[in-house]
């Protein structure tokens, strides 16, 4: 059958040759679904300036979608999403300012980090209308099966093994 190339961005595979790689990396879908991904760790500084600058998006604003998605040269962040990444931006800054300053400030913890992290991803799909990808794999619950082993491979029980009666000593 060949090798296949999976494609991280795009969530697929295909034959691997050069011609299909070529094609694939050059096509629209590939890069659109590269630029979105990239776009998940850019600076809130460089979206929110971005975003200002753009006019709104009369389309997504009336309908809740936008034929072009993240391609869209319009603004798809309402008032209420831009004042929420103003803030974010200006708590940013203030705490790089009291970084420099020498203020002692505690670590963040992870409850923190998975807060951001799930704005941050709300923000950029509210802001793109692409297709909603599927959830990445996740394996169920109970996976992988717990799978019987032969008695020559369990591990002993607490007591030891029983002996049969016909093997005891004395």
């Amino acid at each position: 059958m060949g090798k296949r190339y999976f494609c991280d961005y795009c969530d697929r595979s295909f034959q691997d040759n050069l011609h299909n790689r070529k094609k694939h990396l050059n096509g629209v879908q590939h890069l659109r679904a590269k630029r979105v991904w990239y776009d998940l760790f850019r600076d809130a500084a460089a979206i929110l300036q971005e975003e200002q600058t753009k006019k709104p998006c009369r389309k997504f604003l009336q309908t809740g979608q936008c034929d072009f998605g993240s391609n869209c040269r319009f603004s798809h962040m309402t008032e209420q999403d831009l004042e929420k990444l103003s803030a974010q931006v200006q708590g940013e800054k203030r705490m790089k300012e009291l970084q420099r300053e020498g203020a002692d400030i505690p670590p963040g913890t992870i409850e923190d980090w998975l807060d951001k992290r799930a704005q941050r991803l709300s923000a950029a799909q509210s802001s793109s209308a692409l297709l909603e990808k599927p959830a990445p794999f996740q394996y169920p619950l109970g996976w992988p099966p717990v799978q019987e082993l032969p008695p020559s491979l369990q591990a002993p029980p607490p007591g030891g093994w029983p002996v049969p009666p016909n093997l005891q000593w004395g």
